[in-house]
């Protein structure tokens, strides 16, 4: 309904990321504020994700790896994209009456198709309910090495606590929290990842050599 106007759209959001607006009134802020909301859709290197692929049974870790490489594309490349031109393309950022963060997510489809927020509503919460289930995961495999196995039924009380602080607060103190812990995360991980680079560009290479040479085909 609203193709016409992406080109207009895009524009809207590059001209508004570097208009004079931004620069002068805290480009580093607008600056700092993208990458935290990218951290939290994504957490591409906070080091939680290989928690899970670690997981996988596979005897190529490069292939799993760039499995990896597809989340944080679709999550945050497309998913958050096409939210955010939705937005625009719609107006809802311009209407007073529209609110901030989902509720003006959910006024913009709903100007579109009368209905659609309650699709938008079960939407948010399949994707929280699902980060609950991988969340907890994470830190079960983190307690269980650090702790032991023993010591889970702490974690999960733990957790469970978290949970309902969570409902009970306000959104702006649960997502600032979120942005603390996962740049908890980076900070070592990054280390790790600067560490580990040289070898997983050469496991990166033997794999693409192989692949190149046609060993996996005729291991089928």
């Amino acid at each position: 309904l609203h193709a016409s106007e992406l080109p207009a759209a895009f524009a809207t959001i590059v001209g508004g990321a570097f208009s004079p607006e931004a620069a002068y009134g805290g480009a580093a802020g607008v600056l700092i504020q993208g990458f935290r909301r990218a951290a939290f859709s994504n957490e591409a290197g906070c080091g939680s994700a290989p928690i899970a692929h670690a997981a996988a049974t596979t005897s190529e870790p490069v292939r799993q790896g760039l499995v990896a490489l597809l989340e944080p594309f679709m999550d945050t490349v497309i998913v958050c994209n096409m939210t955010g031109l939705v937005v625009v393309v719609t107006g809802a950022y311009l209407d007073a009456d529209a609110g901030s963060g989902i509720a003006m997510t959910s006024h913009a489809f709903a100007s579109v198709l009368p209905g659609f927020e309650y699709v938008l509503s079960l939407s948010v919460l399949l994707f929280a309910y699902a980060t609950m289930i991988s969340w907890s995961y994470y830190g079960e495999q983190c307690w269980t090495y650090l702790l032991g196995i023993r010591s889970l039924f702490a974690y999960r009380a733990l957790f469970l606590f978290c949970t309902f602080a969570g409902a009970v607060l306000t959104a702006d103190a649960v997502l600032e929290f979120g942005d603390l812990m996962i740049l908890g995360m980076a900070f070592p991980n990054l280390v790790g990842v600067v560490m580990l680079s040289g070898k997983v560009n050469a496991a990166l290479e033997s794999y693409l050599a192989r692949l190149r040479a046609g060993q996996f085909q005729r291991a089928r």
